[in-house]
């Protein structure tokens, strides 16, 4: 008897796989057969991705959401349709889209016209992947021309930074030991100093 499979995959593991799983439920996924990857698309070392090919027999199905959970570019995805179609010789039906259904149209024109939307929705699928970074990329450099930082903000001076400053300028003080009396590392002392020199004290802390 054949078997039939779903695969969900989040790029964190802060987002949240419901739209996926409910989707799998909707084709009838028996719940033991869903696996479900919480990393990125980076590279295909995922642990649950290989158990399922692992498993993957001939005229088996898998059912995924939406093109993307196969790979994150081009090559990737095409590859992956490859692995599952040709190699596995099983079926694979991407649920966002009717037209990525193996089942169907098993004759040269089926399998031609499958071939042809999977390379498009591919491309558009790395495409649209390229597009988000570049708006991100553009967003950050647009909010670092008004000002906005990124990172972590800084950490408030000590408290006796002030006095144990005044006698390190004066040359009352080593680097070291100036560093030690306010308890910070001897470089992030220099650079604080550096910065305190050039700026009021209420913009350090």
């Amino acid at each position: 008897m054949n078997n039939c499979y779903g695969y969900v995959r989040v790029s964190t593991r802060e987002q949240n796989e419901d739209r996926q799983m409910l989707a799998m439920q909707r084709m009838n996924v028996p719940p033991g057969n869903i696996f479900m990857d919480k990393q990125s698309g980076k590279d295909f070392e995922r642990t649950q991705y290989k158990r399922l090919l692992k498993c993957l027999k001939r005229d088996d199905l898998i059912y995924i959401k939406s093109i993307d959970r196969l790979g994150r570019n081009y090559e990737e995805i095409n590859e992956q349709w490859r692995m599952i179609t040709k190699i596995k010789n099983a079926d694979i039906v991407v649920i966002d889209m009717p037209l990525l259904d193996t089942r169907r149209g098993k004759d040269l024109l089926g399998t031609f016209l499958a071939d042809i939307v999977l390379q498009v929705l591919s491309f558009v699928a790395e495409n649209e992947r390229e597009n988000i970074r570049s708006r991100q990329a553009e967003g950050i450099a647009a909010a670092r021309e008004r000002g906005v930082q990124f990172g972590r903000p800084p950490r408030p001076l000590p408290e006796n930074f002030y006095d144990v400053y005044k006698w390190w300028e004066a040359g009352k003080l080593t680097n070291e030991a100036a560093a030690k009396a306010c308890g910070l590392p001897t470089a992030t002392f220099r650079y604080k100093a550096r910065v305190y020199k050039n700026t009021d004290f209420s913009a350090m802390q």
